[in-house]
């Protein structure tokens, strides 16, 4: 809402404009005088549709047409209306210059003054932009006279560089015309060329760093034009050099190769008696550092022979002391020893008679306690026997008795012998089927060892595959049906033999599996859906295995009859069809019928392959197997002729191991079948083992009662004997009497005596033990001291041994050396006068560098150097009639060549380092350009479309590399009959350019980069139809959420246009007759016009 104050100048009426800009949604508008410095920033709303950057509050001070005016735009759609001259343009010109842009934008003035009311000397323009952080409020103050400005942000002066990076920072481009289009530059707008669109757009919604990289690539495409340039003159101007070089070439190389020969010869021939006497002296140092080596040797072995000698004198003298101490105290030890010998003889035989002493009176104890425990049980058994003999009855009548017992026993014995036999007979038995038992396991695990191979070949080579058939062992249970596993696979589980498919023969293999393809051998084979889709959720699902599933046919094609019989194709070398050649369960075997037909295919030999044509012509079939082939045959559509084509037979890789099922499955009948022979003959030998215990036990009774009958019957006779005989030993063993107490005293009086002297003698032997212990290591220390002397002495008396040796032999070397070194020195002397002589040096002189440096790159051998002074002799004499100047102008260009040379390899490395740069920019700025384009066409040809015409904008360029002359093209076509053509200043007709621009900047708005666009007047020229589409996808486009603030300025609009809630009105009104600002009430004037309408009905 903006309201204006009264004029302070005194003019005409006419000339003295006030402005009100009227907001609906306001209540009371708000004052602002010329005189009030500029507003503080507001405080932050709380939440809000404004996006970063927009435009809050735009307040005006003798500005244009305006004293004193303040506008509150709104942050989405804001429609500026009024009639021409009221004002609406100078709110567009405040934007613009409040924002630091420059007055030729406008196109109405090129001086900032201009923009001041008349009359004036200053005015004031001020534009708050919304932050989160918090509102950026800036303002500037235009001086007339100056035609200067002055810059407040946040009522802080301030430079206009810091303004222009404050609004650059918020994507604010006033002098961009897609995000700001003055009313004087409408027009402007179609006279863009494509290369200035494309720059502006990129300004105006593209990355920040878009229009950065588009300037750079520029600048390195004409950085790269100008080394290419550079680059093309110097090669070609050392081509020119490099060929006038190369036709001199020859006679140069001819002078040089010339000059070489005799400079080398000359070389050859200073350096040869150098060589011999290097040669010489280099001898000459070899022998005599061998001869000081040799002396040295001489001189160090005699040295090292002195402390030899006289450590192997004093290691003498040790030894001999130490032996004569070892054997003192082996003396010593032997009589020690033989002291505690005799001690430990007097101790053992002391013990003896103690020990005799206790045996003597044990014996007499234990004879003592002996003889009265028997006197004690002979009374006993006496009694006992006594009061037997009374209760004793009479047994001459237990024979019979004892004669029954017996007959009872002979008949157990006969039946126990005969229940051990047939134990015997059933452990044979069972050992003979336990033999077959194992027979048949092993038989059953070789046929699983061949259904293991199957499975080993599936985990090679499908790996996948053979995980999922283990998840599939483990997991049965979830599933309603039957399930197969792979078909190339034989597997027994617990309870089902899941068998997939088991050749018969094992030579029969490659007719299957050239019959069906690998990707359904290794299917999994369901009778179900649900589990087949229980089965793939889990297995592909979540375990990622890749794996194959099919589901058999719910009517059964197992059994199903083939078309022809097989006795009649067996004339022509058939023997089988397919499904006869394999086993497999019934699911898959259906399921193979259904897909491949497997019983309809005839398997033939190599007589069928002879008699093919006629097998063909005669049988119809569509597949034939030979030994070797596979014939298909066809019968064309149009011509009805039998076209037949063959192909040869892979070699069988997985069903090559054969399982004979039915063999297996008599095996397992047979396994059953002895375990249930096992469990019989185990319950038998069971209740022979009762039998034979029962029969036991009964033994033992029949024993024992025939012991007892017997022992009654001899029992009166040998209880008196026994009673008599005990009375006897009775009275024997009473008269046999002995006084223990008194032997027991005897003896421990002798003891006590005899461990007296004893302990005499323990203590006497410790001491010798003691002394004895001593001596022997003092003895052994002696002795290994004495082993260190003589180890040492030996290793001395080798050591010298050897050196003495060494010493001969290195004298009598020394002096060879030495005599040696005498007649090669006086050589040397000789052999070195003769080399200065050739080289012309005195006898202080050393030789020059420049001779050192040309021998080091000569021969260093005299054969060497002679040889090579005859070849350069030889080929110096080949070269005459050659110019030195033709050299030195040779010479001249060469460097001159390299020079170029150089220069040219910079050049191309720069070159190289702009290409590069330039292609990595080019990714980074033409690939976002590419996806900006396509999405502005997008809402181009979206809002074209919608008004029933057609439009497109694309980016546009000649050739790729010329950076500078990329540019975006939009081509519109408002009629059905006529082809889309670029938007032109001359081929559209104004108000189609102004439709034209309008949906561009709409489809710039979707894009919504900038916080705000300004576009001013541009209905005018549109034809009512247009206009009305047009406003309609203004509403439509800006009063989206997050978009950005749009400001549409129009003198007039049709009637019965479509509004939005989130549009803002501002309705601009401006005369001599207006309102004072504070008299200006919107809810007066509402309750006015109320009350009007209310009462015209009545009247």
């Amino acid at each position: 809402m903006a309201t204006p104050s009264r004029r302070t100048s005194t003019q005409s009426p006419l000339a003295s404009k006030r402005a009100i800009l009227s907001d609906p949604s306001s209540e009371v508008p708000s004052k602002k005088k010329s005189s009030v410095p500029p507003a503080a920033p507001r405080p932050l709303p709380s939440s809000g549709p404004f996006v970063e950057g927009s435009i809050v509050r735009i307040a005006m001070e003798n500005f244009l047409t305006y004293d004193v005016c303040e506008v509150s735009p709104g942050p989405h759609l804001n429609m500026i209306i009024g009639a021409n001259g009221t004002g609406k343009s100078s709110i567009v010109c405040a934007i613009c210059l409040g924002l630091a842009g420059k007055p030729a934008f406008m196109g109405r003035a090129d001086k900032v003054g201009f923009f001041v009311k008349r009359g004036c000397s200053k005015g004031m323009v001020e534009i708050e932009l919304f932050r989160t952080s918090g509102n950026l409020v800036i303002t500037r103050e235009i001086d007339v006279a100056k035609n200067q400005s002055s810059w407040f942000i946040n009522k802080k002066s301030t430079s206009p560089k810091v303004v222009e990076e404050q609004v650059a920072a918020l994507n604010i481009q006033v002098g961009n015309l897609c995000q700001f289009l003055p009313q004087d530059k409408v027009g402007e707008f179609a006279k863009l060329s494509k290369i200035e669109l494309l720059e502006a757009t990129e300004k105006s919604v593209g990355p920040p760093e878009m229009h950065k990289y588009h300037c750079e690539l520029k600048n390195f495409r004409e950085k790269e034009k100008q080394l290419e340039t550079s680059c093309k003159q110097k090669t070609e101007y050392l081509e020119k050099m490099i060929q006038r070089n190369e036709r001199y070439k020859q006679d140069v190389d001819r002078f040089y190769e010339r000059k070489r020969h005799l400079d080398l010869i000359e070389m050859l021939e200073a350096k040869r008696p150098w060589v011999e006497y290097e040669n010489v002296r280099q001898e000459y140092e070899e022998v005599k550092l061998a001869r000081d080596q040799a002396k040295e040797e001489v001189r160090k072995l005699k040295e090292s022979q002195i402390p030899i000698t006289e450590r192997i004198e004093e290691m003498e003298r040790q030894r001999h002391s130490l032996e004569a101490r070892i054997r003192e105290k082996a003396l010593a030890i032997k009589e020690t020893s033989q002291k505690c010998k005799h001690k430990q003889d007097v101790i053992e035989r002391k013990d003896k008679q103690i020990e005799e002493l206790q045996q003597a009176l044990t014996v007499k104890q234990n004879e003592e306690h002996d003889r009265q425990r028997r006197i004690s049980n002979t009374r006993k058994m006496i009694e006992d026997l006594q009061n037997e003999l009374r209760t004793t009855e009479n047994c001459e009548n237990l024979q019979p008795q004892i004669d029954a017992i017996t007959n009872d026993l002979r008949r157990v014995q006969d039946e126990k012998a005969l229940c051990e036999s047939e134990i015997i007979d059933k452990r044979k038995e069972r050992e003979t089927l336990e033999k077959e038992k194992r027979s048949v396991d092993d038989h059953i695990v070789r046929f699983d060892n061949l259904m293991n191979q199957k499975e080993d070949k599936l985990r090679q080579r499908y790996r996948d595959t053979y995980d999922a058939v283990l998840w599939l062992r483990n997991n049965r249970d979830k599933f309603k049906q039957r399930v197969c596993e792979p078909i190339m696979l034989t597997v027994r589980n617990l309870f089902i033999l899941v068998i997939s498919i088991n050749m018969k023969d094992n030579k029969n293999a490659k007719y299957i599996e050239n019959h069906i393809p690998s990707n359904d051998l290794r299917a999994f084979v369901f009778e179900n859906q649900e589990d087949m889709e229980v089965f793939l959720k889990e297995v592909r699902d979540n375990k990622k295995l890749r794996v194959n599933a099919v589901i058999a046919p719910k009517n059964s094609y197992a059994d199903k009859a083939p078309s022809r019989s097989l006795n009649d194709l067996k004339q022509y070398g058939f023997f089988s069809y397919l499904r006869e050649l394999f086993d497999a369960p019934d699911p898959v075997m259906s399921y193979l019928c259904c897909q491949y037909h497997i019983h309809e295919v005839p398997v033939g030999t190599e007589r069928t392959r002879e008699k093919i044509e006629r097998v063909i012509q005669e049988t119809r079939l569509k597949q034939i197997y030979t030994a070797e082939e596979k014939y298909v045959v066809k019968t064309s559509f149009y011509s009805n002729k039998v076209i037949s084509s063959n192909t040869s037979l892979k070699v069988a890789q997985f069903l090559t191991v054969t399982v004979d099922l039915e063999q297996r499955r008599h095996l397992e009948e047979q396994l059953k079948e002895i375990n249930r022979k096992l469990q019989a003959v185990d319950s038998g030998l069971i209740a022979l083992h009762e039998t034979n215990k029962h029969l036991e036990h009964k033994d033992n009774e029949l024993r024992q009662k025939k012991k007892e009958l017997l022992e009654r019957k001899t029992k009166k006779r040998q209880l008196e004997q026994k009673i008599s005989s005990k009375l006897g030993s009775l009275k024997l063993m009473e008269q046999d009497t002995c006084n223990l107490e008194e032997e027991e005293r005897k003896a421990s009086t002798k003891i006590k005596e005899i461990n007296i002297q004893k302990a005499k003698l323990v203590t006497e032997l410790t001491n010798l033990i003691k002394n004895c212990t001593a001596l022997h290591i003092q003895k052994v220390d002696l002795i290994l001291q004495n082993t260190t002397v003589i180890s040492e002495k030996n290793k001395l008396e080798s050591d010298y041994m050897a050196t003495s040796a060494q010493l001969r032999i290195t004298e009598q070397h020394f002096i060879e050396l030495d005599e040696n070194r005498q007649r090669l020195l006086q050589k040397c002397k000789e052999l070195m006068k003769r080399a200065r002589q050739v080289c012309n040096l005195g006898a202080e002189q050393t030789v020059p560098q420049e001779y050192q440096t040309a021998f080091q790159d000569l021969p260093n051998t005299l054969d060497e150097i002679d040889a090579l002074l005859t070849e350069e002799r030889s080929r110096a004499s080949c070269f005459t009639g050659l110019n030195p100047t033709v050299v030195e102008e040779y010479t001249k260009r060469e460097e001159e060549i390299e020079q170029l040379t150089a220069e040219l390899k910079i050049k191309k490395v720069e070159l190289d380092k702009y290409r590069e740069n330039i292609s990595q920019v080019k990714e980074r700025w033409l690939n976002p350009l590419k996806e900006l384009v396509e999405k502005i066409n997008e809402k181009f040809s979206y809002f074209f479309s919608s008004m029933q015409c057609a439009g497109e904008v694309d980016l546009h360029t000649e050739n790729e590399e010329d950076y500078d002359k990329y540019g975006i093209r939009i081509r519109v076509k408002f009629r059905s009959s006529t082809e889309l053509h670029e938007l032109t200043p001359h081929h559209q007709s104004g108000g189609e350019r102004s439709v034209s621009t309008m949906l561009y900047l709409m489809a710039l708005q979707e894009l919504n980069r900038c916080p705000f666009r300004v576009v001013d007047e541009i209905n005018q020229g549109m034809d009512p139809i247009n206009e009305r589409r047009v406003f309609e996808m203004v509403v439509n486009t800006a009063c989206k959420e997050n978009t950005s603030q749009y400001f549409f300025i129009t003198p007039k609009l049709l009637q019965n246009l479509p509004y939005s809630e989130k549009m803002t009105v501002l309705f601009v009104y401006n005369g001599p007759h207006m309102l004072e600002p504070n008299r200006w009430n919107l809810k007066a004037f509402q309750r006015r016009r109320r009350r009007i309408t209310f009462t015209q009905p009545s009247q």
